[in-house]
């Protein structure tokens, strides 16, 4: 069993469900097993051009599904909530990253482990911060804290908009 971090977001569409069915789904992925949910944060569009604030959390499963499969499984729920193909950039009902899996290092096309990007995203730092602020990733020696304490992320704006049970609430 290994501990995978995942980020979600939202910007399109019934956002806040959309995140909180996705955190079911992720919970009743066979061989998996929901340890965690960060607060729910709303973030401005960080990319070129203008797009509507997106709604981001982050979750940690623990799981015996090698990271490959869990990429699978996550753009299978990115389709079933409508996402467009092709949509990196673009408004999306639904956005799933997956930033650690265990150890687990990737370089591949379509997997990079750890997200190469997740050290820039202060909409990926602060909630994964809720989950484990001193998580390490693999291949770095510098904990998520630090990471989220650099200065250029300080002009990303965030807003926590739901404590951490915001996916266990009726709608």
């Amino acid at each position: 069993m290994q501990l995978a971090y995942l980020a979600l977001g939202s910007n399109r569409g019934s956002r806040r469900s959309c995140l909180r069915e996705a955190v079911a789904a992720l919970g009743r992925l066979p061989g998996t097993r929901l340890r965690g949910v960060s607060a729910l944060y709303e973030t401005d569009f960080v990319g070129p051009g203008e797009q509507d604030p997106f709604l981001n959390a982050c979750v940690v499963v623990e799981t015996e599904v090698s990271p490959e499969e869990l990429l699978e499984y996550t753009q299978q729920l990115e389709r079933a909530a409508g996402r467009e193909p092709d949509s990196h950039m673009q408004p999306r009902t639904l956005d799933i990253d997956l930033l650690v899996h265990g150890e687990s290092r990737r370089d591949g096309e379509r997997l990079q482990l750890p997200h190469p990007r997740m050290g820039e995203r202060r909409f990926v730092l602060q909630p994964l911060s809720d989950l484990d602020p001193e998580l390490t990733p693999p291949g770095t020696a510098t904990p998520v804290r630090d990471l989220l304490a650099a200065p250029e992320l300080a002009a990303q704006r965030i807003r926590e908009v739901a404590g951490d049970d915001w996916w266990e609430e009726e709608v």
